[in-house]
């Protein structure tokens, strides 16, 4: 095979990366040529254009052949049906976060769906930026550059293109963090911890590479996992490594004790970026440690599945009691996407696979079929936010939100739906995921820790049922209302409560289609 051939070969095969990564760079080249008055709209049109293209890439290469690199023991990236099914997420909910974001002047700009002559919605300096059109339109291209990050690290099958990916991954959301209008300064203190912390995380991820590279001699993850008890060095070099490497793997998911940076950063950056943050980078931070452990260190299993078990614990402990005592309705949500970390990381830790579980789900698969049903009521929950407004500002303390549900039964009952399917209730898609996460662990021999998941669930879901309490049983208070909204945030939060439901009532089409994804490739293996 020639040099040409194998470029061919290359491009096909991340064909989706590419079209996210070129559509990134035409925003940006839009960002610098085009008047400001059509910045908005057409990074709006273009994030949309390019992300659902590259979607529907993902799909045709699903339904054809994909892992046309696996028998390429040089390849960086690994195109395998996990990747794409992960990457058809990931791809899905970052255009619902667009949509978020386009809707209104979060960030200064015109929603491009905003009927003409309509009313626009947001504070008095929201409305003053939108007028003297100082808008923040970059916004759509560090999505798309941060986008291109995730995809990559989610199907690195080299250490050092994981970790250029993360960084890729990872700048622009430290600048996303921090462009919001108002309360400028917490967004902006949420955007520094999220740096330095992050920078943090990301030199221990580096130093684990470093050990893990001295005790195999390549960065190659299948490498790495066959030279398991074949090295030189001694095991402890490779388990140094491993922890480092957790480290940094761990604090993107935002499990505890690497988690102290998701409630801050996510009450002080902008709403439509939280619901990004809380879903895409989860996407890809789960699909990266899942890679490594299971291809890179799968034959260590019996030293990091305690280590994983314990930190689950510790995580749905965390999300669970500390997410009682929440005020603010986005700090709640962000200890609640603790836990849901949590929940994951039990279905990791039992690492059930397709040898030991014919029939039921792998673990591999029941982790992506959750993160489909933790996204379809995420990103809608936080567009739900952006409509409880008080002289054009959000209202997230959880007090503003007394009898909200009465003096608008639709918005309270929508919002109940979101909460019910986080607290597991049956008939809604969060109760297919955790059964799915759960089984995996049981299956995996881990039921002991499945259980304890079941547990802290229902510890998790009293703050759940709380906010539909103060919603629906507490007087309305004079201010907060429900402010009539546009086309996009409508759509989001339709899509959210049609998927909800479906999943939770015929969950089979997607639980097959990720079962139909099985284990991630390993070199020579197709």
């Amino acid at each position: 095979m020639n040099l040409t051939t194998d470029y061919a070969g290359l491009l096909t095969a991340i064909l989706p990366v590419v079209i996210v990564f070129l559509g990134a760079s035409l925003s940006l080249l839009a960002e610098a040529v085009l008047p400001q008055r059509l910045r908005w709209g057409t990074q709006v049109v273009l994030s949309l254009v390019v992300l659902i293209a590259a979607l529907v890439s993902a799909l045709v290469m699903w339904r054809g052949s994909p892992g046309s690199l696996a028998k390429d023991q040089t390849a960086m990236v690994m195109v395998d049906l996990p990747a794409l099914g992960l990457w058809m997420l990931l791809l899905l909910f970052a255009a619902l976060s667009v949509l978020l974001m386009a809707e209104r002047e979060v960030y200064g700009g015109v929603s491009a769906f905003t009927p003409s002559g309509a009313a626009i919605p947001g504070s008095q300096e929201e409305r003053s930026a939108g007028d003297a059109r100082l808008e923040h339109s970059e916004v759509f291209t560090l999505l798309l550059f941060s986008v291109t990050g995730m995809m990559l690290f989610l199907a690195s099958n080299d250490l050092v293109m994981m970790f250029v990916a993360l960084e890729i991954m990872s700048l622009p959301l430290y600048l996303l963090s921090g462009l919001a209008r108002r309360r400028r300064l917490l967004s902006q203190e949420a955007a520094l911890k999220y740096f330095l912390l992050g920078a943090f995380a990301s030199a221990f991820f580096l130093f684990g590479i470093a050990l893990v590279f001295a005790y195999a001699g390549s960065f190659h993850l299948s490498v790495i996992d066959s030279m398991v008890g074949a090295s030189s060095l001694s095991e402890s070099v490779l388990i140094a490594g491993l922890l480092m490497m957790l480290v940094g793997l761990l604090f993107k998911v935002g499990i505890a004790p690497f988690h102290n940076w998701v409630p801050d950063v996510y009450t002080g950056a902008p709403t439509p970026v939280t619901a990004f943050m809380a879903v895409c980078t989860k996407i890809a931070a789960v699909g990266g440690l899942m890679r490594v452990l299971y291809v890179a260190l799968g034959a260590e299993r019996w030293n990091w599945q305690p280590v994983l078990a314990v930190a689950a614990i510790l995580t749905m402990v965390v999300g669970a009691v500390i997410g009682l005592a929440q005020t603010d309705v986005k700090r709640l949500l962000a200890y609640s996407s603790i836990t849901h970390a949590g929940y994951i990381l039990v279905a990791i830790a039992g690492a059930a696979q397709v040898a030991n579980n014919v029939h039921g789900f792998t673990s591999v698969s029941a982790v992506s079929f959750y993160l489909l049903t933790y996204g379809v009521a995420t990103i809608p929950a936080f567009a739900m936010v952006t409509m409880v407004r008080d002289n054009g500002a959000e209202v997230t303390q959880l007090s503003g939100w007394a009898g909200i549900g009465r003096k608008n039964p639709v918005f309270g009952v929508v919002m109940a739906v979101f909460m019910l399917s986080f607290a597991g209730i049956p008939l809604t898609a969060g109760f297919m995921g955790k059964w799915a996460v759960f089984a995996a662990a049981f299956q995996g021999g881990w039921g002991w820790l499945a259980l304890v998941g079941v547990l802290l669930s229902l510890v998790a879901a009293v703050y759940y049922l709380r906010v539909i309490a103060v919603m629906f049983f507490r007087e309305p208070v004079e201010g907060p209302e429900v402010i009539d909204t546009s086309a996009a945030t409508l759509i989001v939060v339709v899509l959210g409560l049609v998927g909800t439901i479906v999943l939770g009532i015929i969950p089979g089409p997607a639980m097959t289609f990720f079962q139909n994804a099985g284990e991630f490739l390993r070199l020579g293996m197709m």
